[in-house]
């Protein structure tokens, strides 16, 4: 059965995603450590710190995800921005491991009109170089898959083995997968046919073995949009079907944390964290 929870609030201090989230039902959190808009962050206090890993403890929440800013393009050519935006996701990463966080999700960036090829060779070099600085860490990055709009990378499967093939260390690297992102790329969720069909293309193309975490989000737009609008569970183009199906294909990995970063988070999280809870359970039906 996978871990359900939500993206939760950090306001009066990082430790209170863990105990809201426990709150509404969360077996697992995603959080920001910082500012999602900003460039800089002071560093985590001690105090921060140990508060955050004694609600961990008292309530055994996990996996535990941090999402990173949408600042950064650890994946653009040009250098004054590159560096910026290594500089931040380094600093993000010791956020992270300091928390005891699992993951560090992280979108692929867009490569403003430089082509396919370029994107896939800065971004590596950009995990390489990331890499290089933390050789200890234990927090993993995990690519996110994207939309698919405008010059965003991350739309097609076929971008992340790309990048496994390149970096020096893929076993530091896992895959997020946005259900909200990947039906307005183009790959299909409404039934279990087509449930079985995207989780095949990804198996074949990537690997479940790396998948780390779900976002689970319904769509506010078509199949094939392109157009990143998250909506509830079960009110949207995907709707409850296609979560039933997702949830019960056994080729899942273990305890996944599966995410919900739907609208109305103060009011509707605990609606939808509850909702994925009772689609999982409920038998799967063909077509």
């Amino acid at each position: 059965m996978p871990r359900f929870g939500a993206h939760m609030p950090t306001a009066g201090g990082l430790y209170k995603s863990v105990t809201g989230g426990y709150k509404i039902g969360c077996e697992a959190v995603q959080l920001f450590t910082a500012s999602p808009r900003q460039w800089n962050s002071p560093p985590l206090k001690p105090e921060a710190i140990h508060a955050f890993r004694r609600a961990v403890e008292a309530t055994g929440v996990g996996p535990l995800i941090a999402h990173d800013s949408y600042l950064i393009n650890l994946a653009t050519q040009d250098a004054a921005l590159l560096q910026k935006s290594r500089n931040a996701f380094l600093a993000e990463m010791r956020r992270a491991e300091a928390l005891g966080l699992d993951f560090l999700v992280t979108h692929l960036g867009a490569h403003t009109g430089a082509g396919e090829a370029a994107w896939i060779a800065r971004l590596s070099e950009s995990l390489d170089w990331l890499h290089e600085q933390i050789p200890d860490f234990r927090v993993k990055v995990a690519l996110e898959t994207t939309a698919g709009q405008g010059t965003s990378l991350g739309g097609v499967f076929e971008h992340f083995p790309q990048i496994f093939g390149l970096v020096r260390e893929p076993e530091r690297l896992a895959v997020c997968v946005d259900t909200c992102h990947i039906f307005v790329a183009g790959y299909d969720l409404r039934t279990a046919e087509a449930v079985t069909a995207t989780l095949d293309s990804f198996d074949t193309l990537v690997g479940l073995n790396k998948l780390c975490c779900i976002h689970a989000n319904d769509a506010q737009k078509g199949l094939g949009s392109h157009t990143d609008r998250h909506a509830h569970i079960g009110e949207g183009f995907i709707g409850d079907a296609g979560f039933v199906a997702l949830l019960a294909d056994p080729r899942l990995p273990k305890d996944l944390p599966v995410i919900v970063e739907t609208p109305d988070s103060e009011t509707h999280h605990a609606v939808n964290v509850w909702h994925l809870r009772r689609l999982a359970a409920a038998p799967r039906r063909p077509g």
